[in-house]
């Protein structure tokens, strides 16, 4: 043998590249397991580290159990791959030492059902049945007490749970160093709260339901603390009270779905969040003045040199009639390191040209702009306006807003102006029925000549921006049809 497979860095990058080759080769999974059994095999120098990798990875607890003697033949019969266990009596003492013999090798394991469980009731509760384990996706439904009590490793960083149980109120506690926590399913927000105040070195968070003000209050003093994402399926009134004002120091995203406006607007108002890029929220029903409140809040939160992304959406319209627009655009100015703004509230959005000119001179790395406005009130913004403002953002590269369709106020055979990188344009107009189609496919053509259709947003004429594309078409194919024009590339110089 070679005196380089003596030295463990090397055989490790060996080893590994075993799971690189299987997909770029086609290799199967079993395959691999095959080749790392034989490598166990061959000598003592390869055994520890092939062993190592073999049982790093376990699809549930199928492959521990396969160990014990006993069930060997029963659990590897074809005919009974998936109802082995059932009549199959616990494990007695003396066969707990060949189901963990190599239990402490595993890194990360998917628990995907229960049925199993009932064969460990000998085990003791201590020592760790897993204390090497790394990351854990649970994805038993109806888990019963107890369950859990053989996954609660010291060394946990990362869980994933379908649903909340009451074995997870100290989960903290037992995991002291996880740091990616994801709960899916309705659970109790006491209960959950309870949990997330166990742990302390969190870097991820995602749950089910709101959590209380105690709750966050803690996650505020934890400094790993990276990401907080709130997902709830129904929405749950809770009144936050008692918050301190408090400083998430290192927290880049925070996102909502389904979180009454109310609490949000509260968190907001009683956190700074020095370091935040990336704020989403998306609620059923979000009225005129919790818009603007949570605008509003948003705009104070201290995130003014770091907010990169917002995207802010409600799913249904209500019955409340306001005369005023959002002041949406003007409260967002402040940001000046946005890439991506996307908002969409069932409210007629204050923009015109002047505004829309302010705006982009404040995002001058605006990649995503989206203002879907459902009203579709007529339009302030013109082409001459939007194309002014387009100038100001070379790098955009989505962009959705309502124009005045008919009044045309510029002209696409004296500009010399392309910008190069917007390859989605969607416009919304509400009065359309005269709009010369020509002229504005040829204002497309001409200055935007990576966009290949207009997307028309919804509420629009459909049979207007459908003779705009037809146009645009015959000119994409024709291009002979546009002599006479000098154009100038000049969107990438804009700074």
């Amino acid at each position: 043998m070679h005196r380089a497979l003596s030295v463990s860095e090397i055989l490790v990058q060996i080893f590994i590249n075993l799971d690189q080759f299987r997909s770029v080769g086609g290799w199967t999974h079993s395959l691999t397991q095959k080749s790392l059994a034989s490598l166990a095999r061959t000598c003592t120098t390869f055994h520890e580290l092939a062993m190592d990798l073999l049982w790093a990875n376990i699809p549930g607890l199928r492959p521990l159990f396969g160990c014990v003697t006993r069930l060997h033949p029963v659990i590897y019969n074809p005919k009974s791959k998936h109802s082995w266990s059932q009549g199959v009596d616990p494990l007695a003492e003396h066969e707990l030492h060949e189901f963990l013999r190599h239990s402490a090798r595993v890194r990360n394991m998917t628990i995907s059902a229960n049925t199993y469980f009932h064969l460990l009731t000998a085990l003791p509760i201590e020592p760790c049945v897993f204390p090497g384990l790394l990351s854990l996706s649970w994805m038993v439904q109806r888990t019963n007490t107890g369950d859990f009590r053989f996954f609660l490793s010291p060394t946990l960083r990362r869980c994933y749970v379908s649903e909340f149980h009451p074995d997870l109120r100290y989960f903290g506690t037992r995991c002291a160093v996880l740091e990616e926590f994801t709960i899916l399913g309705n659970s109790d927000m006491a209960q959950l709260s309870e949990t997330v105040r166990s742990c302390t070195r969190l870097r991820h968070l995602q749950c089910p339901s709101p959590l209380d003000s105690a709750a966050w209050m803690h996650l505020s003093s934890i400094p790993t603390l990276l990401e907080v994402k709130i997902f709830a399926s129904r929405m749950i009134h809770h009144p936050l009270d008692n918050l301190n004002f408090a400083t998430f120091l290192n927290l880049t995203t925070l996102s909502f779905r389904g979180i009454q406006v109310a609490a949000v607007v509260t968190i907001m108002q009683h956190f700074e969040f020095p370091s935040l890029k990336e704020f989403e929220m998306h609620v059923r029903v979000l009225g005129w003045e919790g818009a603007e409140q949570l605008f509003r809040a948003l705009s104070q939160c201290k995130a003014s040199q770091t907010l990169e992304h917002i995207n802010i959406s409600s799913r249904d319209r209500i019955q409340e009639h306001s005369s005023d627009p959002l002041t949406a655009i003007r409260q967002f100015v402040c940001f000046k390191q946005l890439r991506t703004l996307k908002l969409s509230a069932h409210y007629s959005i204050y923009l015109d040209n002047d505004l829309l000119f302010e705006a982009m001179k404040s995002w001058p790395h605006i990649r995503s702009l989206s203002l879907v406005d459902w009203h579709l009130c007529p339009p302030t913004v013109t082409f001459g306006g939007l194309f002014a403002a387009l100038r100001l953002c070379p790098h955009l590269q989505d962009i959705e807003i309502t124009v005045d369709a008919r009044n045309i106020d510029i002209d696409p055979e004296a500009e010399s102006f392309q910008h190069t990188s917007l390859k989605n344009l969607t416009l919304g107009s509400s009065e359309l029925e005269d709009v010369n189609v020509e002229t504005v496919a040829r204002i497309v053509f001409s200055m935007l000549p990576a966009v290949d259709r207009v997307i028309y947003a919804s509420g629009s004429i459909t049979r207007v921006w459908h003779n705009v594309n037809r146009h645009l078409e015959l000119l994409r194919n024709n291009p002979s049809s546009a002599a006479g024009r000098y154009i100038t590339r000049v969107a990438s110089d804009v700074s």
